[in-house]
């Protein structure tokens, strides 16, 4: 059972969005197909929900609606409802868990959480587990978990690159076998449990040379060969099929890049990665008018 505290004095009001901080960002996940259809209702219906913020000694700080406010700063909006809880840093962190209790955080977020209170506030793991409604064995098992994992495997989770689940099966190994077990998942794009199988194959090789010759042979390997024999002819059917898997694949990746700008304005990166990003940016954009242009030809074709 969770300690029920007593709820914080707020008030509800709109508040400019430029200011808002986003520091507890970094305890939780930012899907990507999330943020774009977070973008897209509020396009379609406007804000339903306040977000939830804290008032920090240097400004507003974001507890809850980190998807919200970036999209609607993608959309060009200059306030948003939020409702301000009277908390500080460390209670609008545990207020940050109150809040995603039906839906739950997973264990890595969980993990950031801990570590955060522990790390950065110094909250002893006991007093943690208070006020979580944990057992301090529970504390301690998401302590181990986010800092027994590698860092770039850790960012390969963020970019959404790998699942939280299988990064938490590849925290089981050791630090030097990560980085390459995580390039395997991503490249064969394995499930969270073909990633378990990975794992317990890999932990089974007690020798530490071997264990590394077989991450690289998997990591090596090419993908799944068709079955042998001669090429099909090409028919109208077949052409399609193609075609609807092409459009399918960059429906997707527009998806994709479309969430990550939202998520990762230019302006936030470093000078050089920003201007490389723009450059290549610039080179798509040309691209994606013409096949914009013939989308429209062929669709007005099929009007006709």
């Amino acid at each position: 059972m969770h300690e029920s505290a007593p709820a914080p004095a707020t008030e509800t009001r709109h508040v400019p969005i430029s200011p808002l901080g986003e520091r507890l960002s970094a305890l939780r996940l930012c899907e990507a197909a999330a943020l774009t259809s977070v973008r897209r209702s509020l396009a379609a219906h406007g804000q339903l929900s306040a977000i939830t913020v804290f008032a920090a000694p240097d400004g507003l700080e974001i507890i809850d609606g980190f998807k919200r406010v970036r999209a609607a700063r993608a959309l060009g909006w200059g306030t948003v409802l939020a409702r301000i809880d009277d908390v500080d840093a460390i209670d609008a962190k545990l207020r940050l868990r109150e809040l995603h209790d039906r839906r739950g955080l997973t264990e890595l977020e969980e993990a950031w959480l801990v570590r955060s209170l522990f790390r950065e506030d110094r909250v002893a793991q006991a007093e943690i587990a208070r006020r979580m409604g944990r057992h301090k064995s529970w504390v301690w098992r998401r302590l181990m978990l986010v800092e027994a994992l590698d860092l770039e495997v850790q960012a390969d989770v963020r970019l959404g690159l790998i699942a939280a689940r299988a990064a938490v099966a590849v925290s089981r190994l050791p630090r030097g076998n990560q980085q390459a077990a995580s390039a395997v998942v991503i490249r064969r794009g394995l499930t969270v449990r073909q990633t378990d199988q990975l794992v317990e194959e890999l932990l089974a090789e007690t020798d530490v040379t071997r264990r590394a010759t077989m991450l690289a042979h998997r990591l090596a390997s090419p993908p799944p060969s068709p079955p042998p024999g001669p090429s099909p002819l090409r028919t109208p059917r077949r052409d399609a099929d193609a075609m609807g898997a092409d459009i399918l694949r960059i429906h997707a990746l527009a998806a994709r890049l479309e969430a990550r700008l939202l998520a990762t304005p230019l302006e936030t990166l470093t000078p050089a990665a920003a201007e490389l990003t723009r450059e290549a940016l610039g080179r798509l954009a040309p691209v994606v008018r013409t096949l914009g242009a013939m989308i429209d030809h062929a669709c007005a074709q099929g009007a006709a």
